[in-house]
């Protein structure tokens, strides 16, 4: 897991998949020790809009297309008035609260 950004309105983290290893263990750990939903197959970005307390989920298709926009900006550094129109669009696919955990 790795933060990419965090302002007043928006939190961005990048979900990084666990690699398994070929004695069965993940950082240490038995496979049968860890929680089944702990391990990642692919990676994902989940975008936080602390202004409405939802967050989001980037998976697959979707992760692919912020990938892409991460690169974009990357390679021309906007504003941060452009990243946070970004994700305001992206946050309007939040249906999830944020839960504490």
């Amino acid at each position: 897991m790795k933060m990419l950004y965090d302002s007043e309105s928006f939190v961005v983290v990048h979900m990084q998949p666990q690699a398994v290893a070929h004695e069965g263990a993940i950082e240490g750990a038995a496979v049968q020790d860890r929680p089944q939903w702990s391990v990642l197959e692919r990676h994902g970005f989940e975008i936080v809009d602390k202004r409405k307390g939802k967050e989001v989920y980037l998976d697959g298709a979707w992760s692919e297309l912020f990938q892409r926009q991460i690169l974009a900006w990357q390679q021309n550094t906007p504003t941060q008035a452009e990243v946070e129109g970004t994700l305001a669009q992206y946050a309007e696919l939040a249906q999830n609260p944020v839960v504490m955990h």
